[in-house]
């Protein structure tokens, strides 16, 4: 009665088997490769998401009994655009990435043309190139051989989900849900449905996007001569920071969590209303139930926290791995002046300026690594801090994702915030939101009651320090912000 979940992340490919009682039996992991085409892209191959996923799911197979599984739980980066031959499953072109910046001026010039109000009034996002939308239009604009594909049928459109999906069943399917579909710009949010009016805007045949089904409940069989010998019911699908929300038991509306990832998301259950925040937060769908009823959420989506931590590792190589961030961060009191604003691909919530880039300011002749180390972690914590001033009354914090192992950066969040951080005994919540969501859907849970007994707290760091320095610290970061933003122009 187990289930395997597949988070198929920004940098990597996880794949975890969970128990009834909500622990994970095992775990495998497979990085892709990033691909930077130019300044401000990203791009993904689809190809090597699929054998990443092949691969992670092949290792955590040999360290179980394949007859205990009953069910596939799928969650996944979000608004990266996937395009697919429905007939031979190839990928005519690398996937963009939900970090690419390609499309600012194509934003700039639906804002200009006056959309943005009616595209926040109908999706609850804002324009901007992170979500999908924009990246299917600048496809249309800038490969017209491609995109007519695309409009002939051919090829089909979608999330790394729905990709994910149709490569398990052979193409058989194409579907995703509500929380990946919501992040297009393309869903209607009240209606929770594709808008003609939206697909019209931004030039994408509806009849390419794939179908919307709920988050849990059988969907479709896995093809056991293309996955790994598995015939089993994929049960769970949703958006990666919607499954956290899922997998921290956030149920109950106003329960909130923080996943540190590739970058950082805040979400607050706003429960079956649709809420509209007028300081830079995102109103999205969160989960739809088998019997249809929607459930939403507030979201405050930050662009570059992990992964500023891997650049420091890949880009910079002055840390060995992101596990050592801790310990070279405390061989110094402080930053020393130092502070850095990780905008690599622009800022998102609460600013939204994608011609913001990153900034290291302060340097001295006695600046060291350690001090860049701690500025990075101190930015995460900032940054979420951001997002957290515009929600005055939250209590309290859960936190997941594999930055959230740090109890450096954990106790730094909680002195910035003023507020209590919780960080769950398993922090791989996005994995067992996946998980959950299958369970829920083959019945190996019967309550989201169930789910949330299988929750349990690792370590409370209370708020801290001294709030005058703290607040003339994030004061300092506050106007580092405001001179990193700006700095590029359209197109670039």
């Amino acid at each position: 009665m187990s289930i395997l979940a597949i988070d198929a992340g920004t940098t990597g490919v996880t794949a975890v088997v969970v128990t009834p009682d909500g622990r994970i039996q095992a775990t495998g992991y497979q990085e892709f490769r990033q691909h930077f085409p130019r300044p401000g892209w990203v791009e993904h191959s689809a190809e090597e998401i699929w054998q990443a996923t092949l691969e992670a799911t092949r290792d955590v197979l040999d360290r179980v009994d394949r007859s205990e599984l009953t069910a596939i739980g799928i969650t996944n980066q979000r608004e990266t655009v996937v395009l697919w031959d429905r007939e031979t499953l190839g990928s005519p072109r690398r996937a963009i990435v939900w970090q690419d910046r390609r499309t600012s001026d194509i934003c700039d010039r639906l804002r200009a043309e006056g959309h943005e109000d009616r595209v926040a009034e109908l999706t609850g996002l804002r324009l901007d190139p992170y979500f999908s939308g924009t990246k299917l239009m600048w496809l249309a604009e800038h490969e017209p051989h491609t995109w007519a594909l695309v409009e002939s049928g051919r090829y089909a459109v979608g999330t790394v989900d729905s990709y994910l999906v149709a490569r398990m069943t052979r193409g058989t399917w194409h579907v995703t849900d509500v929380s990946n579909a919501c992040r297009t710009l393309l869903f209607d949010l009240e209606a929770g449905d594709w808008s003609d009016e939206l697909c019209s805007l931004f030039g994408v045949p509806r009849d390419a996007l794939p179908e919307l089904v709920p988050n849990w409940g059988e969907v479709a069989p896995s093809d056991p001569a293309v996955f790994l010998g598995l015939s089993l019911p994929i049960a769970g699908i949703a958006g990666d920071q919607q499954s956290a929300l899922f997998g921290q038991t956030c149920f109950e509306e106003g329960e909130s969590k923080c996943t540190y990832g590739t970058g950082s998301f805040i979400l607050t259950n706003t429960g079956g209303s649709v809420l509209r925040s007028d300081a830079g937060l995102l109103s999205t769908a969160a989960w739809r139930s088998p019997g249809g009823e929607m459930t939403y959420a507030l979201e405050g989506a930050i662009f570059v926290t992990g992964s500023a931590v891997q650049w420091l590792r890949d880009g910079l190589q002055i840390v060995g791995s992101a596990a050592e961030t801790a310990a070279i961060a405390q061989t110094v009191d402080d930053t020393d002046g130092v502070v850095f604003v990780p905008a690599l691909t622009g800022l998102g919530a609460p600013h939204w300026d994608p011609h913001a880039r990153g900034m290291i300011i302060g340097i001295t002749r006695g600046t060291t690594r350690a001090h860049l180390v701690r500025a990075t972690l101190e930015a995460i914590a900032f940054e979420v801090r951001d997002v957290l001033e515009t929600l005055p009354e939250l209590t309290t914090l859960r936190v997941d994702g594999g930055a959230a192992a740090n109890d450096l950066l954990c106790q730094f969040q909680a002195d910035q915030v003023g507020r209590a951080v919780e960080r769950p005994e398993i922090v791989e919540t996005t994995a067992l939101g996946a998980a959950f969501l299958a369970g829920l859907g083959t019945g190996v849970w019967d309550s989201t009651d169930a789910l949330r007994d299988t929750w349990s707290l690792d370590r409370r760091f209370e708020p801290g320090g001294d709030r005058a320095a703290l607040d003339a610290s994030y004061a300092r970061w506050s106007e580092a912000v405001q001179r990193s933003q700006g700095w590029t122009t359209a197109g670039e």
